[in-house]
């Protein structure tokens, strides 16, 4: 006899949902993309809309947006993933070497086995070299490169290990507003205390030291702030950090005691000429050793940005620095229960950390192609910043680094007032409205956070020139449109 004759209700239901999951959001792949897709499948369908294609500026997505990978990269994976192939004349002896070196730091000579938690051995060295040539000798261990499955995992890891506590004892992550909302969605999951300090959009999106002391005193109130996260270049406001700015970080960092998380994925995409990418290692060593034998920091780099764009590969690596050894241990546990990155991903990895050199027969077409696409990245930059900013009711920041363009966008009180009335934020009716008009889909500011009262939209700077022109064409006729329909403005 089975006691459960009549099961009419679902034992995970949303009351019965883990509600830390509930309280997710994720903007860069949110309502607004669901919406894209829909309108995708009905062109598809063979559905009339005012235009023919729908043109997805809403993520990082390189390859996605027709970028051309890198052909020592895919020569290179391609030999690990299929070794038969070793024998082919058209592969390079350059890719080759560095083919055999992977296969041989992998179990079976196979990309097809586990690696060690961490990574495999020699990649990991490869990346300690990269980093102290990266820092013009700063020195790197091996042994604190941790591979990671994309960089976004490696964030999760460590967030993971920082919080904890109750009540006011509570964890606070400190982030910068806007966001990449990977952070307010890992802070969210794990019930973290999500401290908001707010980056200066009338100075370039710059980082304001005393904007970090008034946003860790005041939530000093009610939560324990124990970590800084910072991403330079920045995502989604695109600035580059000074080197002053980032010592005062952390000099903040070490007065409070606080762990420091530093996103550095777009440090090849610096596109302006009176900006440079300085990590936070190569700063903290030049600090002095009280600094840099003290400060926790723990920095992020991936394979998903920079010239190659290889997202889909999933690799990433993390350096961890001054960490306490009975903590790094319980790392290393946290890592093992999920085995190991991608073994694709970890050589793809390597190639970046380890491309070709001058004296190599591969380097001239590589560095062809790799200057080829930053070239194109900082043009498009340039391109952006000068189109948005000729828009009556748009104001661009220049985009000195990274992928996106975060424009400041006026809403008029009319549209304001609709979109509380339809219970949205007004930059998500301004998106939605040039989605279903335009076949543009861009995030809303809303969804990375932004100062009240000021709304904005996050767009990539990836698509090609041309695809780049007539997409912000289309930008400035429906914003002009849409401040005529809301403000009656001729």
């Amino acid at each position: 006899y089975c006691k459960r004759k009549h099961k009419d209700k679902k034992t995970l239901t949303l009351d019965t949902l883990n509600p830390q999951v509930k309280a997710v959001e994720y903007a860069v792949r949110g309502p607004i993309v669901i919406k894209a897709g829909e309108i995708e499948r009905y062109l598809e369908e063979g559905g009339t809309k005012p235009f023919s294609e729908v043109i997805k500026a809403n993520i990082g997505d390189a390859h996605a947006m027709g970028q051309k990978p890198i052909t020592f990269l895919r020569q290179v994976v391609a030999l690990c993933t299929f070794p038969e192939l070793m024998d082919s004349p058209s592969f390079p002896e350059d890719a080759k070497r560095r083919a055999r070196r992977i296969l041989q730091g992998c179990g079976g000579h196979s990309l097809g086995s586990y690696s060690a938690s961490p990574g495999v051995e020699c990649i990991r060295k490869d990346i300690a070299a990269y980093i102290e040539q990266r820092d013009e000798g700063v020195p790197s261990d091996w042994e604190n490169i941790y591979l990671t499955t994309g960089a976004s995992d490696g964030i999760m890891t460590i967030l993971r290990l920082l919080v904890s506590g109750k009540d006011s004892s509570r964890t606070g992550v400190m982030i910068p507003i806007p966001q990449y909302p990977l952070y307010s969605a890992a802070i969210s999951e794990m019930d973290a205390v999500q401290v908001n300090y707010y980056l200066d959009e009338d100075n370039c999106w710059a980082l304001d030291i005393n904007e970090l002391h008034r946003s860790y005193q005041a939530a000093k109130q009610h939560c324990q702030p124990r970590v800084i996260c910072i991403i330079n270049p920045g995502n989604p406001t695109g600035q580059v950090q000074s080197k002053k700015c980032i010592e005062e970080v952390l000099h903040f960092a070490y007065e409070e005691n606080l762990f420091v998380m530093s996103d550095e994925v777009y440090q090849d995409n610096v596109y302006a000429p009176d900006c440079q990418f300085h990590s936070f290692k190569k700063v903290l060593y030049e600090m002095g050793p009280e600094y840099f034998n003290s400060v926790e920091l723990v920095s992020f780099h991936s394979t998903s940005k920079g010239y190659t764009g290889e997202c889909g590969f999933r690799g990433g690596y993390m350096e961890v620095i001054n960490m306490d050894p009975e903590v790094k241990a319980q790392l290393v546990k946290l890592l093992s229960v999920r085995l190991c990155p991608p073994l694709a991903g970890q050589a793809a990895m390597d190639v970046i950390v380890n491309p070709p050199q001058p004296e190599e027969h591969t380097f001239k077409q590589f560095h062809q192609e790799k200057s080829s696409v930053l070239g194109a990245l900082a043009e498009k930059a340039k391109l952006t910043e000068k189109i948005l900013n000729a828009v009556p009711g748009i104001k661009c920041n220049p985009v000195q680094g990274a992928m996106y363009a975060f424009p400041r966008i006026f809403i008029p009180p009319k549209a304001v007032e609709e979109a509380k009335a339809l219970g949205m934020q007004p930059d998500m009716l301004y998106c939605l409205r040039l989605l279903e008009e335009t076949g543009i889909c861009v995030v809303p500011g809303s969804g990375f956070g932004q100062k009240d009262g000021t709304y904005h939209f996050r767009m990539t700077i990836l698509p090609s020139i041309e695809k780049l022109k007539v997409l912000l064409g289309k930008v400035r006729d429906f914003h002009i449109g849409f401040l005529k329909e809301y403000s009656g403005l001729e």
